[in-house]
């Protein structure tokens, strides 16, 4: 039996599973998240920490614990006190984007196959390092979580984890010393890396930010994880396209590096969270469902949820969120709707830079959404295959501690049926309304 934690961005869940990814009990907890200023979000590294012991809770007879978690959010603690010298800084947090802007991107992309941005983890460890002095130690959550669950034996990540910093060649499989110069980190407050499927303490065995671990549990087929962000993620040693990551794949000790192409949409679930939360359109994220279900068109409504900047295949930090076409007829179901078409517009364009796929494979909370599903098969021409289970992420890493490669089961299947000139015409009206996004911060 394996426990196996999915930290997430705004909670963690628990799923107790067998080595057949039958799930026998499962926790969540969740977590919140801080702004101090425009642009900053934080996490309580503690309260990181009691989200997964919270979800933990009643979740016995596990031999092994496996880790998947959000990427790039950085944290900083004491080697000695072992307490964070300050919040950590998620990975929407967009206060270094003014330094990111200094970089040389042909330069970060050739050894990391990222992008100078702050969704990184490089200049947010900077900008700590700049503020805190002392016998300090470096981690992204997987590593944080490691650290407490060892008592402050084990300060380690793995491949997919430290590929996510700015400072991890994918050439090497290790720290990059040019880069620690750049960003001013010294070595010593890193931890060590390893496979994704290697040990990481007693008892530990499967660690993988999210991504890559819902990637392995797709069997390394083209793959969308539906959360607070969008992430699409396919298995191959090719070159990206623009604005189209290159990272590493999670793999298993003794194998050969694996690599992956990868776009990452910041804002799609968080987009009617912030209808919820800040705009209280809608009381719970499942009505967006249903009123989008009760339109029979959009209204000729766009929303561009550059809420935290804009993702792949763009890269503008600096742009905002942009509400088109509205009318007086417009009404709080129209915008619940756009949002909901906004995520499949988002993993489209990511799409168009990748090499064509004939099904996309689709994980994640939002994967109950079956108009949003459905929606996004109708946009992209190609069936949609969701996962039985939706938490793929820690079934990813569940299959790491396994030793294994191979697919998580199958659930419902969406085949497109909106006619492909009904499609383009509703995807040219989305570029439309990115492209004035755009405009508005060139």
């Amino acid at each position: 039996m394996i426990l196996a934690v999915d930290q997430g961005t705004t909670g963690t869940t628990c799923l107790l599973v067998d080595d057949e990814l039958n799930v026998h009990g499962r926790g969540y907890a969740e977590l919140p998240q801080h702004f101090p200023q425009p642009g900053w979000v934080e996490h309580d590294p503690n309260e990181i920490w009691q989200s997964v012991r919270e979800a933990m809770v009643g979740l016995d007879g596990y031999d092994t614990v496996a880790i998947a978690n959000q990427r790039e959010t950085t944290l900083l603690w004491d080697r000695t006190t072992g307490e964070p010298v300050s919040n950590a800084i998620v990975w929407q947090d967009r206060r270094t984007a003014d330094r990111c802007a200094q970089l040389d991107a042909d330069f970060i992309r050739a050894r990391t196959g990222l992008v100078p941005d702050p969704y990184f983890s490089a200049t947010k460890l900077e900008w700590l390092l700049a503020r805190h002095e002392g016998d300090l130690a470096f981690g992204t959550v997987d590593t944080w979580l490691v650290w407490k669950l060892t008592n402050g034996a084990v300060h380690a990540t793995d491949e997919t984890n430290a590929s996510r910093t700015l400072l991890y060649s994918l050439e090497t499989l290790d720290w990059d010393d040019e880069l620690l110069d750049l960003f001013s980190i010294p070595r010593e407050v890193l931890p060590e890396i390893r496979p994704s499927g290697a040990e990481f303490g007693d008892g530990i065995r499967g660690i993988a930010g999210d991504q890559q671990a819902a990637l392995f549990a797709a069997g390394g087929a083209a793959k969308a994880t539906y959360g607070t962000g969008a992430f699409v993620l396919v298995e191959t040693d090719g070159d990206p396209g623009h604005g189209v990551l290159r990272t590493a794949a999670a793999r298993l000790p003794g194998e050969q590096p694996r690599r992956a192409l990868e776009g990452a949409v910041f804002v799609t679930g968080a987009a009617v969270q912030w209808l919820r939360d800040g705009l209280s359109l809608i009381d719970d994220p499942r009505m967006a469902e249903e009123l989008a279900t009760e339109l029979s068109d959009n209204g000729g409504v766009y929303f561009v949820p550059a809420l935290t900047g804009l993702g792949s295949p763009h890269w503008r930090s600096d742009a905002r969120g942009l509400i088109t076409g509205i009318t007086r007829g417009t009404t709080h179901a129209h915008l619940a709707r756009a949002a909901l078409e906004a995520t499949a517009y988002q993993v489209r364009d990511v799409l168009e830079t990748m090499p064509a796929v004939e099904l996309l494979r689709a994980d994640g909370g939002m994967t109950g959404n079956r108009w949003l599903m459905q929606f996004q098969a109708d946009v992209l021409g190609v069936p949609v295959e969701t996962a039985r289970e939706a938490e793929q992420t820690a079934l990813g890493a569940a299959l790491l501690a396994l030793g294994e490669r191979r697919a998580s089961p199958a659930g419902e299947l969406f085949e497109p049926r909106m006619s492909r000139d009904q499609a383009e015409t509703l995807y040219s009206g989305w570029r439309a309304a990115l492209e004035r996004t755009l405009l508005s911060v060139s």
